[in-house]
């Protein structure tokens, strides 16, 4: 009978535990779901951007990415993204995707602009730019390199 009692009691501290790790878990990770209005926005190269990846208005997180697909017609990756309700932006605001580092995922960062007008639910940013991917960033600054080389080992045959 004592038995019983002790694990009882140990399998309620291990149950409210494991319920204090879940309550941290969901406070301090982004993960729960945002009330506001969906938006798209086209760009020619989404790398590393994933479902879930915050948007960001001055750094401020005021939304998340939902997920992306390919206009078939384009070949343009169409990126659905769902900003928090009390956030109104204007039509001209521009789309960059953006990136926390070398080792960190990809975030869309919204640059309002000054319009009168406000994006509605459903409307697409018209101006986005992608940012380049650090391989083919690699890949410039060694095409650069090389280039410089050619080149003095052409002057100096001269």
């Amino acid at each position: 009978m004592q038995k019983n009692i002790f694990e009882t009691v140990l399998g309620a501290i291990v149950l409210l535990v494991a319920a204090g790790f879940l309550t941290f878990f969901y406070k301090t990770t982004d993960i729960r779901p945002t009330s506001g209005y969906v938006i798209t926005a086209a760009f020619s190269n989404i790398d590393g951007l994933d479902s879930g990846s915050p948007v960001r208005v001055s750094g401020v997180k005021i939304g998340q990415v939902l997920d992306f697909k390919l206009n078939p017609n384009s070949f343009r990756a169409i990126v659905r993204m769902n900003i928090n309700n009390n956030i109104k932006l204007p039509k001209d605001t521009v789309a960059v995707i953006g990136s926390s580092g070398l080792l960190d995922g990809k975030f869309m960062t919204l640059d309002p602009g000054n319009d009168e007008e406000f994006l509605r639910p459903g409307d697409q940013i018209e101006f986005t730019q992608s940012t380049p991917g650090i391989e083919q960033l690699l890949g410039q600054v060694i095409f650069s390199m090389s280039k410089d080389d050619s080149n003095k080992n052409d002057s100096t045959k001269n």
